[in-house]
């Protein structure tokens, strides 16, 4: 991608970003996409064929390079985070939503946050099963897999959730810590 497609396709982000913290998804229209990022329908349609296309590319920009690093899979794309951290998975995790990278707070806090947070648990889910033997302990063995794999996705996604309706007073090491205790 050249620096001009980067340019728009995060002008896209933005407006899409900005007006789900303002709407409902379901009332947004692309027309109000394209008016927000000031670029053309027919520049917004050779990114992206529909507004749901959108919304699946920008989750996985959110997360994905987060799931990438950690799984040691090569990038095939620029993520929108530049990171070099090389954090335990969850502390990682934690430390963007505590610096608000890409906005992700306002993402994860808006009235469409489980629209974020059902995919970003979807991708939880595989990360853990790639990694489950990092959490297993003598009582999660007597569980089925899918089963642990799902509550401890889900237990994550609702400390992050959690922490966020609290105005993230605790760190990022803090709250990796009480999440580590309760798995």
């Amino acid at each position: 991608m050249d620096r001009r497609q980067k340019k728009t396709r995060e002008a896209i982000f933005s407006a899409f970003t900005q007006l789900l913290s303002e709407k409902n998804i379901s009332s947004i229209t692309v027309s109000d996409i394209i008016e927000r990022a000031d670029i053309g329908r027919a520049t917004f349609y050779a990114h992206f064929e529909t507004k749901d296309f959108l919304l699946k590319e920008l989750c996985e920009e959110l997360f994905c390079h987060i799931f990438d690093s950690t799984l040691d899979t090569p990038s095939s794309h620029n993520h929108i985070f530049e990171c070099d951290a090389h954090d335990e998975l969850f502390l990682h995790i934690l430390k963007h939503v505590k610096n608000n990278d890409n906005q992700i707070l306002k993402l994860l806090s808006c009235q469409n946050n489980e629209l974020f947070l059902n995919y970003f648990k979807n991708g939880l889910v595989k990360l853990i099963e790639s990694q489950l033997n990092t959490f297993e302990n003598e009582k999660s063995k007597e569980l089925p897999k899918d089963f642990y794999t799902n509550f401890i996705a889900s237990t994550f996604v609702q400390t992050v959730k959690w922490w966020i309706d609290h105005e993230l007073n605790e760190s990022p090491e803090e709250i990796n810590e009480y999440f580590l205790k309760l798995i």
